[in-house]
């Protein structure tokens, strides 16, 4: 949970390593030590930070921001920003995208909120992406091609970083859409001012830039080409369909011609052919999805007396298509939200929540649908509302709270489901999605494989990290490989031989006949001694590191310039500031580099024997910056208790 603002604002730390009275160490095994016959020394032990844990996509957010704040330095001439957007698109082909509208669970467990606030990773990953849109950065396709194609049903967000994923382990790839562009749920799901179209557009070309990336747009597997068609001509299939069928309202009524869906409802507004909505629009929901309804709505307006033919649920059904002229002429719309939850409860994201209210939008908390009420020709003419109390689990209406909200449109946003329809029937599980086992292969369909939403409705993020699990699995089934057990913390983590390597300091070779015994390798250059990467099994919790090392100092936000409820008719502009070169060096310097080295020295200013030093620069990079001298050292615990980021354990030593 994070500071309260009341704490934040003092600007006073009150972290200690002990309580008053308190001057004994607890933790586990401590009583080995006996002054300077301890058995135990100190290990660097690298583990996962719960911002990259707590991300869907795995991503290596502490390796990136230490790159931007200047602690990892890149090879050779490459620039900061490249270094970064590699770092980055290791796990995640979208930086601009996601650092826009991904919700961030990654800030959620952020160990800086027990200091003062979360650091600002979406607005730091959105450097990382606009920076390399404005460089034109582009992905790697050294790896040689093996020959396999792969079929991708689905160009979304899972289908796309599928396609990025296989490519860069040199398997080629089709894409299948039943769209003209690419790009799914961040297309059509979401308006393009918070998803710029020049930038997703960038983003997506990018991946097909890398080659082996084939398109066949417009083409539905299962109607325009069978199941088994695809089978015979690509080695693997992906099911990367996604989930754009929106649930309908389970309340009497609600099949009436002008109820909708959310996710049918930005669909039309995203593909350009509704134009204008409805007088009086309401929206339920609490989630991004019916933010995004809403605030949509008070943009397009409303005409009054518009033609029958012309209504929102014509253009959303697909029948016809707004003239764009007649925009010139649509005013205001009243616009309702409800919500099952108070507003603090709300799954949809805080600022989002707040930026619909300051354009305008009604938002009503803690209520749920009872009834759509329908007028002479059948057509919604009010939706029946009432207090809600969870019982288990479940909303029930609170007797005798019951009032009525006006409207001429109402639209669903209470999640979504997949389309198994017209030939694809076979892999449904019942439940309108699609089966996946621990490594996202569909059970008992051989080559056949599954990520993103149709797995499960969830984040743009979720669906991106399984299917670079996806990939991963495809890239064993094309090498006839047994698939081995997934780690406990899944994620793309930091590898030190890697870095080691990158910077020509990888180990020597080892030969048993000269080196003999493997005891006591402080001194020799064939292993890496003494350190430990626990980060595929443990993520660090916030009471491992040494937080009084951390200052107060306030998170660096993006600035925003959203329309008010007079200004929003019409205005279709992008509503965030991104940072500047300097301001997102300057937020990611507030990374607490939780289980890594970060270079601080306490460990070697504290040390009393001085028998922590500082690698030699030529020998030095990130992990192993600082080294422990055997013959000096006493075990007396004092660099694990002055580390701020729990990086050394008192373990067994030479």
């Amino acid at each position: 949970m994070a500071t309260s603002r009341d704490d934040m604002e003092k600007d006073v730390l009150t972290f200690r390593r002990f309580e008053e009275g308190d001057h004994e160490y607890k933790r586990k095994g401590d009583d080995i030590f006996n002054e300077d016959t301890s058995y135990k020394c100190p290990t660097y032990v690298h583990r996962t930070p719960p911002c990259q844990g707590s991300c869907p996509s795995g991503e290596d957010i502490r390796g990136y921001l230490q790159i931007i704040n200047g602690i990892e330095k890149p090879a050779d001439d490459m620039s900061m920003e490249e270094y970064a957007f590699r770092r980055s698109t290791d796990a995640n082909p979208f930086p601009s995208m996601m650092g826009r509208v991904c919700p961030a669970p990654c800030q959620d467990g952020c160990n800086r909120n027990n200091v003062e606030d979360f650091v600002g990773i979406n607005s730091v990953e959105q450097f990382i992406g606009d920076s390399a849109f404005e460089k034109k950065f582009t992905f790697d396709n050294s790896a040689p091609m093996s020959g396999k194609k792969i079929a991708i049903i689905g160009g979304g967000p899972a289908g796309m970083a599928a396609a990025y994923q296989l490519r860069r382990l040199g398997h080629g790839s089709t894409i299948f859409d039943d769209h003209e562009e690419l790009g799914g749920m961040m297309r059509y799901g979401i308006p393009g001012y918070r998803t710029p179209r020049d930038v997703l557009n960038h983003e997506c070309q990018r991946i097909v830039d890398m080659g082996g990336v084939e398109l066949r747009m417009n083409t539905r597997v299962g109607k325009d080409v069978s199941i088994e068609e695809v089978e015979k001509e690509y080695d693997a299939i992906l099911w990367a369909l996604g989930c754009k069928s929106g649930r309908s309202l389970p309340v009497p009524n609600s099949d009436a011609p002008n109820c909708v869906t959310g996710v049918a409802f930005l669909e039309a507004f995203n593909k350009g052919t509704m134009k204008v909505t409805a007088n009086k629009v309401v929206c339920v929901g609490g989630g991004d999805t019916s933010i995004d309804v809403v605030s949509v709505a008070r943009r397009l307006g409303k005409i009054d007396n518009l033609d029958k033919k012309d209504r929102p649920e014509q253009v959303i059904g697909g029948y016809v298509a707004h003239d764009a002229a007649s925009a010139a002429a649509r005013e205001g719309a009243d616009v309702t939200l409800t919500s099952l939850f108070e507003r603090e409860e709300m799954t949809a994201t805080e600022h989002e929540v707040h930026d619909a209210l300051h354009e305008g939008v009604r938002i009503d908390n803690g209520v749920m649908p009872i009834e759509v009420i329908l007028d002479d020709d059948g057509r919604a003419k009010a939706l029946k509302m009432a207090k809600c109390e969870m019982v288990e689990g479940r909303p029930n209406p609170v007797e005798g709270t019951e009032y009525e909200i006006e409207c001429d449109l109402v639209v669903s946003a209470i999640g979504q489901g997949g389309d198994l329809s017209q030939g694809l029937e076979s892999l449904d599980n019942g439940r309108g999605l699609i089966d996946a086992d621990a490594f996202y292969q569909v059970p008992g369909r051989e080559g056949h494989f599954v990520a993103g939403d149709i797995v499960r409705p969830h984040l743009l993020t979720t669906a991106i990290g399984q299917a670079s699990i996806a990939a991963d699995s495809i890239d064993h089934y094309m090498k006839h490989e047994d698939q081995k057990k997934r780690p406990k913390v899944d994620v793309h983590h930091f590898e030190l031989l890697q870095k080691l390597s990158e910077t020509n300091l990888s180990p020597g070779e080892y030969d048993v006949v000269e080196q003999g015994d493997l005891r006591g390798t402080s001194d020799a250059d064939f292993a890496v001694h003494n350190f430990e990467d626990r980060s595929s099994a443990e993520i660090i919790a916030s009471d491992r590191l040494f937080l009084g090392h951390f200052p107060f100092t306030p998170r660096h936000k993006r600035t925003a310039h959203g329309p008010s409820a007079e200004e929003v008719l019409g205005h279709f502009e992008e509503r965030g500031i991104g940072l500047s070169t300097e301001t997102a060096i300057e937020e990611a310097g507030r990374c607490m580099s939780c289980g890594m080295c970060f270079e601080c020295d306490n460990c070697v200013i504290y040390c009393p024997q001085d028998a922590i030093f500082r690698v030699k620069k030529d020998h030095a990079t990130m992990g192993r910056y600082v080294d422990t001298d055997y013959d000096k050292c006493i075990g007396c615990h004092i660099c694990a208790d002055v580390c701020p980021t729990g990086y050394i354990d008192m373990a067994m030593g030479h």
